[in-house]
């Protein structure tokens, strides 16, 4: 037996959907606390690891294929029987063409009662994953709820989750309410799917809330500005300080994204939506975080040649006046001095990383007092 998770959690023979939902229900508009992890079933799979992927990725899901066309070949056999049928065998947790295509061979019926029963009575992370990938493959509108909730224990759950919601006519509201409250891997598939899907609907979210300034972002800040036309929508800068913020979140991601997703220096709107942002940013209040934004793409932008920002020479000088102006604003350098005192971290690295090129008012000289 694993070690409970966490006072007044449920013991390991919980169901996994059980196991997300009461998490869920203490914070209901927001990510579960570390992804929910760890689960019920992680003293079982301490115990016994789960094999490892085939050398031929291609056939990663037969194994479980080949469960599910025995079980599905016995008209009488119930879902219960594939309650411990998985863990033996290598579980994808993406779309995989073998398991779809042995949901397929069943009758349609029996796959979706089979994979609703494994998703919502599964003990074992393995045999919910299987029940995920049927219903990926087969479900309904029906089991959109049902989808949801497991796939708030995203890390694991998320890649299937967003496939199976992305085929669903109401895929859009259910990925988006699914997005809100995912972080790390989860959420980058969930808003990568998405993008894919281009929806009018989706695009105010994508626009000012699908970065949350983890790393993984960068896999999918520039899908975003791509899906959700962002240099259609720069008008809307001077007005809405949310879409202020989360562009210069995207500019910061995308400037620093390489070999995992689109760079400023491929992104074809990079120079206009640089001179929007920075012509917008310094009518907001200054914070901590709009501070450290702008100054991470000044530092950026004086840095590195225009090139990798999308600009010419020109426009790139010219960014760099705009948000130089901005950082040595009395109240924002005083702003930058307080989060530096305070210790933070963001501040203590501007403050470390000034080059002869990038003089910041807040940071004429490093306070000696300021501890590592």
């Amino acid at each position: 037996m694993s070690a409970a998770p966490g006072p007044g959690l449920p013991e390991p023979q919980t169901s996994l959907f059980d196991y997300a939902l009461q998490l869920h229900q203490q914070a209901p508009g927001k990510p579960l606390p570390r992804d929910g992890e760890p689960y019920p079933d992680d003293g079982l799979h301490r115990r016994q690891p789960r094999p490892k992927p085939p050398e031929n990725r291609r056939t990663e899901g037969a194994g479980a294929a080949r469960i599910l066309d025995e079980h599905f070949a016995q008209p009488l056999a119930l879902p219960s029987a594939l309650a411990d049928a998985f863990h033996d065998v290598y579980m994808p947790i993406h779309p995989n063409d073998d398991i779809a295509a042995a949901a397929h061979r069943a009758d349609g019926d029996r796959v979706r009662q089979a994979g609703r029963w494994l998703v919502r009575h599964g003990t074992d992370r393995c045999s919910v994953t299987a029940g995920l990938a049927l219903l990926a493959a087969v479900g309904t509108a029906d089991d959109i709820l049902l989808i949801q909730t497991i796939g708030l224990l995203s890390n694991r759950f998320g890649p299937l989750a967003a496939h199976a919601l992305e085929r669903q006519p109401g895929g859009v509201d259910a990925l988006l309410w699914l997005a809100e409250r995912v972080t790390g891997w989860g959420r980058v598939y969930v808003v990568e799917a998405l993008c894919r899907l281009d929806s009018p609907t989706a695009r105010p979210w994508l626009l000012r809330r699908a970065c949350d300034g983890d790393f993984l972002n960068g896999y999918f800040a520039g899908k975003v500005a791509t899906a959700a036309r962002l240099h259609e929508a720069l008008a809307d800068l001077a007005t809405d300080s949310e879409m202020v913020d989360h562009t210069g979140l995207l500019l910061q991601l995308m400037s620093d994204c390489g070999g995992m997703g689109l760079t400023l220096a491929h992104y074809p709107h990079s120079a206009a939506v640089l001179e929007a942002h920075a012509r917008h940013v310094g009518a907001l209040s200054p914070t901590i975080e709009r501070y450290y934004g702008v100054a991470w793409l000044t530092h950026y932008l004086t840095t590195r040649s225009p090139e990798t920002a999308g600009c010419t020479m020109e426009q790139r000088e010219a960014l760099r006046a705009t948000y130089l102006s901005v950082l040595d604003g009395e109240e924002w350098a005083r702003t930058a001095r307080a989060g530096l005192a305070a210790g933070d971290k963001r501040m203590r690295w501007l403050a470390d990383h000034r080059t002869p090129q990038l003089r910041l008012r807040a940071f004429p000289d490093r306070p000696p007092d300021v501890e590592e």
